[in-house]
């Protein structure tokens, strides 16, 4: 039996790699070698499956990232830094960050969950950077911090993590 998390993750890898025009029930049913039906024990049809893989989208790339440096008892730069790591840990988030933003561009639902994600991600950047002892804007700094993020996603070749690394080291040393 195929969980509905399972589902959800074989839809994240489709959409990462080929696009969201991968995603259909018939490729998803292929890809885990089950049958419509039991697709549709889990999902209300394909609309279904989209609003709950934007859900685990939503979770598990910012959420799941916030709850994790908030758990920590440290002080603003350091859960900064701590979110910074996270989010360059993995190297497959790009793809589908990607994927999420292009088919947000033909998609109001898709869009929707976007612009939550970034609302969200950047909330968290600015009551970060409000708690830092800074010469600076906090909220022109938290959006800076996620533009470069967003913009070294975007240009090609993307930009390898270990220079993202660099050049987020190079925007602390602003706060130091």
């Amino acid at each position: 039996m195929v969980t509905r998390v399972e589902w959800i993750e074989v839809g994240v890898e489709l959409l990462a790699t080929e696009g969201a025009p991968a995603i259909t029930i018939e490729r998803l049913t292929g890809e885990l070698g089950m049958t419509k039906g039991s697709f549709y024990h889990h999902f209300a049809g394909a609309g279904g499956f989209k609003t709950a893989l934007l859900e685990y989208f939503e979770q598990e790339y910012t959420t799941r990232l916030i709850d994790a440096v908030q758990a920590e008892n440290a002080k603003p730069k350091a859960k900064l830094e701590h979110l910074l790591r996270l989010v360059l840990t993995d190297p497959d988030n790009v793809a589908l960050e990607i994927a999420i933003r292009a088919w947000a561009l033909q998609d109001p639902e898709v869009r929707a969950a976007q612009e939550r994600v970034d609302a969200t991600r950047t909330a968290y950047l600015k009551e970060l950077c409000h708690g830092l002892n800074a010469d600076l804007d906090p909220d022109r700094y938290a959006q800076m911090l996620y533009l470069i993020l967003i913009g070294a996603e975007q240009v090609l070749p993307t930009v390898e993590r270990t220079d993202l690394r660099e050049i987020y080291n190079l925007t602390l040393r602003l706060i130091d």
